[in-house]
C-alpha cells in the first residue's frame, strides 16, 4: 500500500533554514570549504555553572518523569520573575513546542492568525498544522520591519484568534517600543476575540531598550501568552527548554496537549535551566555586548557589498539585508533571493537564508551567532563573489 500523507501536511516540509544547513553540511562532507552563517545557534558554550547543575541533578537522581507542566521549582522561578503564578507557567521541550501547544489548544479549522512578515519561518507551518489560516502582513524595511496599527485593524475579522509578535525579531532584529506595542494594543482592545502571542526568546539580546508586551499592554494580559526559553541567551539550544506564561485556562489546555505529545520536558534540562535563569546578570551583559560588536561588523560588511542594503538590527543575532539591487527586476543577475542564496552556496561556499523563508522575499538572513573570524571570512567571500558576478 502506498503511504498517504495527511492533508494537514499539505505544503509543509522541513524548514528552509534546516534544508540550507543540511545542504551546507553535505558539501562540507564532500570536502568543500563551507562557511555557514545560516543558523541561529550561538557559538558560545553553555555556562559552566549550568552544566554543573545538570550534573548534580543527575547524580541526585532527578532523572524520573517530571510533571507534565514542568518542575515546580523552575515554574515558580519563572512565575516570580514575570510577576505571575505557577499555574500560569508551562515548561516545554523548547519554545517551538510552547507555540505549537498554544495553537493546537486554541485553534479550530479556519481560525485566523495574524503574522507580521518577516516572521520566524515555523510560525506559519505550525498554524496550518493546527488547522488555522496564517494572515501575513508584509512589514518592509521602510517601516522598520514592524506592524502598524492601521495594518492590524484592516485585517481583523470575526475568525481572527491570534496576533503573533516576535520582539526582538527573528529574522530582522526589530524591537517594538513600548509606544508601538501600546498602539497595537489599542486596536486589540476593540476586538476581544483576538489573543496575543508575544515571542520574547531574544529579549536578553537587546541592543536597544526592550519592553515586554505584558508591560506595554497590561489590559491585554488576560489574553496574552509570553514565550521565552534558555536556548539563545544562555547558549542552550540542545537542552530544549522553553516556557509559556499566560492565563491559567490557556496553560491548562496547553498542558493537556503536551501530555499527549511529549509529556514533561527533560528533567535534567529543567534543573539546568533553573540554574541558568538565576545566574549573575553580568553574564548576560557580557554576551549581549559581544553580539553587539558582531552586529556592527556585519552591518558594515553587508553595506559594503554591491546591491545589498542593511539596516541596523536592534536585537537578536541576525541581519536582514535587502538584496533587491541584485535581482533582475532592478537590473541584477538573479531571479530571486532564493536563487542568489543557492548560487552563493555553490560559488562562494557561504550559506545564507533567503527572505522568502520568512514571508518577505527580496532579503537575506545572516546569523552573527558565529565567531568573529568566521563572520569576517564569510563577509569577505560574499563581497568578492558578488563583485565578480557583477563585473
Amino acid at each position: 500500500m502506498v503511504f498517504q500523507r495527511a492533508d494537514r501536511l499539505n505544503g509543509i516540509e522541513l524548514s528552509e533554514i534546516v534544508q540550507i544547513s543540511e545542504a551546507a553540511a553535505r558539501l562540507r562532507a564532500q570536502g568543500r570549504d563551507i562557511l555557514a552563517l545560516s543558523t541561529g545557534e550561538p557559538d558560545l558554550p553553555t555556562p559552566p555553572h549550568v552544566v554543573e547543575a545538570a550534573h548534580s541533578a543527575a547524580l541526585e537522581g532527578k532523572t524520573r518523569y517530571p510533571p507534565t507542566a514542568g518542575v515546580p521549582e523552575l515554574r515558580t522561578k519563572i512565575a516570580r520573575q514575570a510577576g505571575a503564578e505557577m499555574a500560569q507557567v508551562i515548561v516545554s521541550t523548547g519554545a517551538k513546542q510552547v507555540i505549537a501547544n498554544a495553537m493546537l489548544a486554541s485553534l479550530n479549522p479556519g481560525d485566523e492568525v495574524i503574522m507580521p512578515a518577516p516572521y520566524w519561518t515555523s510560525y506559519s507551518d505550525i498554524v496550518r498544522m493546527a488547522g488555522g489560516v496564517p494572515v501575513v502582513l508584509p512589514c518592509p524595511m521602510e517601516q522598520s520591519f514592524k506592524l502598524l496599527p492601521e495594518q492590524l485593524q484592516a485585517v481583523i475579522t470575526p475568525r481572527t484568534r491570534w496576533l503573533m509578535l516576535n520582539s526582538p525579531s527573528n529574522p530582522s532584529g526589530a524591537i517594538y517600543s513600548k509606544e508601538e506595542l501600546a498602539g497595537l494594543a489599542k486596536v486589540l482592545e476593540r476586538h476581544s476575540q483576538v489573543w496575543v502571542l508575544a515571542d520574547e526568546i531574544y529579549r536578553h539580546l537587546s541592543f536597544a531598550p526592550f519592553t515586554s508586551a505584558a508591560e506595554a499592554a497590561p489590559a491585554l494580559t488576560h489574553r496574552m501568552l509570553i514565550v521565552n526559553g534558555v536556548a539563545k541567551a544562555w547558549s542552550m539550544t540542545g537542552w530544549r527548554i522553553g516556557w509559556g506564561i499566560g492565563p491559567s485556562d490557556l496553560i491548562s489546555a496547553m498542558v493537556a496537549v503536551q501530555g499527549q505529545v511529549t509529556s514533561g520536558a527533560c528533567s535534567i534540562s529543567q534543573w539546568a535551566s533553573l540554574a541558568a535563569i538565576t545566574c549573575d546578570p553580568e553574564l548576560l551583559e557580557e554576551r549581549r555586548a559581544l553580539f553587539a560588536a558582531r552586529r556592527d561588523l556585519v552591518v558594515d560588511g553587508l553595506n559594503a557589498v554591491p546591491g545589498l542594503r542593511c539596516s541596523t538590527p536592534d536585537g537578536a543575532f541576525y541581519a536582514f539585508p535587502s538584496c533587491t539591487g541584485l535581482l533582475k527586476e532592478q537590473g541584477g543577475p538573479f531571479d530571486s533571493d532564493a536563487e542568489f542564496c543557492t548560487w552563493l552556496l555553490e560559488d562562494a561556499g557561504v550559506a545564507l537564508v533567503p527572505g522568502r523563508a520568512f514571508g518577505i522575499p527580496g532579503h537575506l538572513r545572516l546569523s552573527f551567532a558565529y565567531a568573529e573570524d568566521t563572520i569576517a571570512a564569510g563577509l569577505a567571500r560574499l563581497k568578492t563573489a558578488v563583485e565578480r558576478k557583477l563585473a
